[in-house]
């Protein structure tokens, strides 16, 4: 037996916590109607996972939880369990005991427990799947339901049939497959949209890159040229200083021995007697002219007494012989004599003595002159001998001075020389002044060269790398001109401001953000592949599932239609049924309430597989389903329900009032039919049937107190006939 027990709590009527062991092949439930026996189908149905609550007699889960009476308060959660025996391993899980249970609260949250362990209802689902067990279809048969094969659509139908013949583990994995295939084809669109949004920023940072790496071939390029070109100029700037030291050195050396050499010459010059004889020849010259000096003044004095004596001899002259004169004197004398005539004594005295004086002044000149003349001439003749003296002198010392002069000419001469190699000495000490000088200025270049190239070496590192500071290790294979090497720099400039308008200073996060992006458009091609290759696969899988389905559907439909047609028989004693496949076209748009009935566009339209029931009763014509009785459509849906049952038998089945139509006839052949199915198949049948409980091994009867509860009572039959014999 592989259904062992049914354990309920809380569910619907059964407040307390009932069991319901499955120790028989059939196992009747009985009991009068509204007693809660219905409720044992419903709880089953529910512990496999139903999700309608119609299917359940409910509106909401809350209504599946005990609601309390006058006597017993209601509960806050309903549960149901099922324990298998699978020893035969039926279910694929490593437990020779499984248990399933779901429990509900009044909040609506559902829980669900395989051997105690909280799992999923998808779990469920597939655990019951592979045992050809489901919460509905053909296995549990609800009050009611029995006509709802008949009633059910074709593609309804099919689904059943499919239900029945055990391909819901296939119809699982093909429905899993599709919403795989669905969400892969999703991802797809999703990775490949990603790609699309950046393909055009990595096409971007692609050409970014390109000119990146072209810049850095340019870099690497630069480097070598950049550390040969430093080589060089250190080279240089090193032979430079050295030899800019070392003649500097030389001039120095040189301008020390050129200036003690001059220092000698001066010192000679100055030591010369050209000083002496300068000396005297300015003495002699200052004499000579004072001498000069003195005759002058002495010609001058004689020239002058010369012209006194001539003036004083001419006064003489004029002074002995002068009629004017004494004929003015006489004429004076005469008009004072006519004055005194008429005048008085003191007048006369006063003429006379003024006549006197005027006489005496006359002889007087005369004679003071010529003493005069006699002193000039004295003083004209010492004046004579002085200026012949100094004429005398004068010569003597012109004389002096030209003999000096002659002596001072020779010795010139001599001197000439020397300073002609004075002046040879100062042109060499100015030549070496001046080569210092333009050494000073070259060393002074230097130090800006030098500058210089420390400032392109400051500046090209950042830009170049520092691997250019190894220059010092670079091969220079020749030496070239100055003008090469700032050709070279020129050009090297020129190769810099290129990579700066590159801008390669940033070129890090360019490729990273390149790497990344080529990376992540790398991982999404990857994606794409995995998703295209498994969205292949699943297709391939689905059109196996379909084969497989389509395969094990038409044997399992052969095998249904050939119990149907035995049981269909038997049940109408004679007749025929089958199942037929069909198509039939549906609506995808669902119709709206007082919408008229139009034709149905390619859109709108769905042809889907079907399965229909053709059927022929002895003595009767019948077309189709919707002209069989009641009694027919029941005895019709126990036929093919049983044949279901027979062609795959699920592990249990129950059957809900399935024979509370049939007659008392049909209730025999029902109980056999009961009767052989267990032989293949648990049977939990919930009858009023004696016929159909006289089959089962355990009768378990509900009934209902006034507290509203269920109460569950057990017999076993074939302990119970033990008894009664």
């Amino acid at each position: 037996m592989l259904l062992k027990r049914l354990e309920v709590s809380g569910f619907k009527s059964f407040a307390k916590k009932t069991s319901f062991d499955f120790d028989t092949p059939v196992v009747a439930i009985v009991g009068p109607n509204g007693s809660g026996k219905s409720n044992v189908a419903e709880s089953i149905r529910f512990v496999l996972g139903e999700q309608s609550m119609k299917s359940l007699r409910s509106k909401r889960g809350e209504d599946l939880i005990w609601n309390g009476s006058t006597a017993v308060p209601r509960a806050g959660r309903a549960s149901a369990s099922i324990v298998f025996d699978n020893a035969s391993r039926f279910l694929n899980i490593d437990f020779d005991e499984v248990s399933v249970e779901r429990t509900v609260h009044r909040d609506g949250i559902n829980e669900y427990r395989l051997n105690g362990s909280v799992v999923r209802l998808k779990d469920i689902h597939e655990l019951m799947a592979g045992a050809n067990i489901g919460q509905s279809g053909h296995h549990i048969i609800s009050q009611g339901e029995a006509d709802k094969i008949l009633s059910a659509s074709v593609r309804d139908r099919r689904e059943m049939l499919e239900d029945a013949l055990g391909l819901k583990v296939y119809q699982y994995k093909k429905d899993e497959s599709v919403r795989k295939l669905e969400k892969t084809d999703e991802n797809l669109r999703q990775v490949e949209a990603l790609r699309r949004e950046i393909a055009p920023h990595l096409r971007f940072l692609k050409k970014q890159v390109e000119k990146l790496e072209k810049a850095e071939e340019m870099r690497s390029a630069a480097v070598e040229r950049y550390k040969v070109y430093f080589k060089r100029e250190d080279d240089y700037l090193t032979r430079a200083a050295q030899r800019i030291g070392t003649e500097r050195a030389q001039r120095e050396a040189e301008l020390s021995d050129i200036a003690a050499r001059v220092q000698d010459a001066k010192r000679v010059l100055a030591s010369a007697s050209e000083d002496t004889r300068a000396t005297r020849i300015i003495e002699l010259s200052r004499e000579l002219d004072a001498v000069r000096g003195k005759r002058a003044e002495a010609t001058r004095k004689a020239s002058r007494l010369q012209g006194e004596i001539q003036a004083l001899q001419r006064i003489t002259e004029r002074a002995s012989v002068n009629a004017t004169e004494v004929t003015h004197l006489a004429d004076e004398g005469a008009r004072a004599t006519e004055s005194l005539r008429s005048g008085t004594l003191e007048g006369a005295l006063d003429f006379l003595t003024t006549f006197i004086g005027k006489l005496r002044a006359l002889t007087q000149s005369v004679s003071s002159s010529d003493s005069d003349i006699v002193e000039l001439k004295a003083q004209l003749q010492a004046a004579l001998q002085e200026e012949e003296y100094l004429a005398g002198l004068e010569s003597q010392h012109a004389a002096g001075l030209d003999a000096i002069r002659a002596e001072l000419e020779s010795a010139r001469a001599e001197e000439r020389e020397k300073e002609r190699a004075l002046f040879e000495l100062t042109t060499l000490e100015r030549e070496a002044r001046h080569q210092i000088s333009q050494l000073s200025g070259e060393r002074e270049r230097l130090r800006l060269e030098e500058e210089e190239f420390k400032r392109e070496l400051a500046e090209a590192a950042p830009l170049l790398g520092r691997e250019i500071l190894s220059y010092a290790t670079a091969h220079v294979p020749n030496e070239l001109p100055r003008e090469e090497q700032e050709r070279e720099k020129r050009d090297l400039e020129k190769i810099k401001i290129r990579l700066e308008e590159t801008g390669l200073v940033g070129s890090d996060d360019v490729l990273k953000e390149y790497k990344e992006a080529a990376e992540r458009d790398a991982f999404l091609e990857k994606e794409t592949g995995d998703l295209t290759a498994a969205a292949a696969q699943l297709r391939q899988l689905i059109v196996e599932l379909d084969t497989e389905l389509s395969k094990r559907f038409d044997e399992g439909l052969a095998a249904i239609n050939t119990e149907f047609t035995k049981f269909f028989g038997l049940l109408f004693d004679g007749g025929m049924a089958s199942l037929v496949r069909m198509k039939e076209e549906v609506r995808t748009r669902p119709e709206l309430e007082g919408e008229a009935e139009q034709p149905l566009d390619e859109a709108e339209r769905q042809v889907v597989d079907g399965i229909d029931i053709a059927l022929t009763i002895p003595r009767k014509r019948i077309k189709s389903l919707v002209m069989l009785s009641g009694g027919e459509r029941a005895l019709t849906s126990i036929a093919l329900i049983f044949a279901m049952s027979s062609v795959n038998p699920p592990p249990f089945v129950v059957l809900d009032e399935t024979d509370a139509a049939l007659d008392e006839a049909n209730s025999k052949r029902y109980a056999d039919m009961v009767k052989a199915l267990s032989d293949k198949s648990q049977l939990v049948v919930i009858t009023h049937n004696r016929e159909t409980m006289s089959r089962a091994g355990i009768l378990y009867g509900v009934t209902m107190g006034g507290d509203g509860v269920s109460k569950v009572l057990s017999v076993k039959l074939e302990e119970a006939v033990q008894v009664a014999k």
